[in-house]
């Protein structure tokens, strides 16, 4: 290979023995802190005020009695001298090479400024995932992603750049477009949202008269939705397209941490050379370190400088997997991927529950199209909940059965009954990016 293409990931630290890793981890913790306390006027109150200094972190245990930091947190210091970002930013603003910012989705953007290490770093990271996943040079990856303001796939154009994959960008093209240079380049792989990859395979049956599973791509890669780790939304990919369907997790404000490697043993390396993950007891904050128990994840980026995440309560549900990859990374594994956000598990009927339990069965029912939307109400003091779905085309004879079979999944799976709405083909709404399928309307009644 030529030197200009050589991998910019360090393997090594993929089979590292655990007790060596952790060393690295613990040292990485202790220059990122002191970077942070020395240079963020956000931080060093913050740490300040719970009576902790750099010297103080010693051990993991010490680790943990550093305050963790929320995102309404950093919603409140923004927009601020230095502008925009205000007192976390950790280097002069002429240093600021990028910027990006969260999509907003869960309330006021976050803005994130990145100096260029801190782009390389992303990339890095990114070279972490693309390569488990099997992209190689000869690899024609096509990104069907609307370049803007938001991270999303940036970092994985740069990253298969870097590993010598030819990259085909498809920011401005509509979705039928991108379709059709799919098929005139016979490129090989892709990025995008599940949600939108399934929408693209529906506009290739529906729009052009093709069959995505007899286009060229063979790889695809998602993020932004938990879709790509919920089996029966894997394999409706998977199927649509011909191809193997690969996860990854990451944000905004924290990077690409987490990635399924070729072995797909059921769950995600957590990418431990560049990121410090803890998962904790929702409800009590106590630390997790079983397999099987699922919690929310604090997270550290241990090498991001501009604007650091240093204990970030990412809100994301997550548990540790029980048994090493058979891949050989000794990176460990979450079970599942991630499962879905803290803050989205919602008690309906006195019953906690997590929005992607529907999506698995939503996407498990045969005669059901991709789409469907969950809407939970109150009567009185009554809970209701809703789900629309729609019916694949022809099948109307046939949704007696599919209810049937529908109602007793999801009970099953979430405890629950629904009253059920069914719909013609292409009624619902679809959704380029990030899906909002699920809407509790008592929220709105107490605000």
């Amino acid at each position: 290979m030529n030197a200009s293409l050589q991998p910019f990931w360090n393997p090594v630290l993929e089979t590292l023995p655990l007790a060596k890793l952790q060393r690295l981890q613990l040292e990485k913790f202790k220059r990122i802190f002191k970077w942070a306390y020395d240079r963020s006027r956000f931080h060093r109150r913050l740490y300040d005020d719970a009576g902790i200094k750099p010297q103080d972190i010693q051990t993991f245990d010490d680790i943990r009695q550093v305050p963790k930091v929320e995102k309404a947190m950093m919603q409140g210091i923004q927009r601020k001298a230095p502008f925009p970002y205000g007192d976390a930013l950790c280097v002069p603003l002429e240093e600021v090479a990028e910027f990006r910012q969260t999509s907003g989705t869960t309330g006021q953007p976050v803005y994130q400024p990145d100096t260029w290490a801190d782009w390389e770093w992303w990339a890095e990271c990114w070279s972490y995932i693309l390569w488990a996943q099997g992209y190689r040079a000869m690899d024609r990856v096509f990104i069907p992603f609307g370049y803007n303001i938001f991270v999303a796939f940036w970092a994985g154009h740069y990253a298969a750049e870097k590993i010598g994959c030819e990259v085909v960008p498809g920011g401005v093209l509509d979705t039928q477009a991108r379709i059709l240079k799919i098929q005139e380049l016979q490129a090989t792989a892709m990025m995008g949202t599940p949600t939108y990859i399934l929408g693209m395979a529906d506009t290739a049956r529906r729009k052009l008269g093709l069959e995505p599973s007899e286009l060229s791509i063979r790889k695809i890669t998602c993020a932004g939705e938990p879709g790509a780790s919920i089996s029966s939304t894997k394999q409706r990919m998977e199927r649509a397209w011909g191809a193997k369907v690969y996860d990854h997790a990451g944000a905004t404000e924290i990077g690409a941490w987490s990635y399924e490697c070729q072995a797909q043993p059921g769950g995600m390396h957590v990418n431990e050379a560049c990121f410090l993950v803890e998962i904790e007891d929702i409800e009590t904050g106590a630390l997790i370190e079983e397999p099987g128990r699922q919690g929310k994840m604090v997270i550290t980026a241990l090498d991001r400088m501009a604007q650091p995440c240093v204990r970030f309560d990412a809100k994301d549900v997550i548990m540790w997997a029980d048994n090493p990859c058979p891949c050989g990374r000794t990176f460990r594994l979450i079970e599942g991927g991630v499962l879905g956000r803290a803050d989205d598990i919602t008690k309906v009927k006195g019953v906690l529950l997590a929005p992607s339990a529907i999506e698995e069965v939503v996407r498990g029912i045969a005669g059901l199209g991709d789409e469907y939307e969950v809407i939970v109400d109150k009567k009185g003091d009554i809970d209701r909940i809703k789900l629309k779905v729609e019916l694949s085309p022809g099948l109307e004879d046939q949704v007696t059965d599919i209810e049937t079979r529908l109602k007793d999944q999801l009970r099953l799976k979430t405890n629950l009954g629904y009253r059920i709405e069914f719909y013609s083909y292409g009624r619902l709404p679809r959704y380029d990016v990030k899906a909002r399928r699920f809407k509790d309307l008592r929220k709105r009644k107490e605000e």
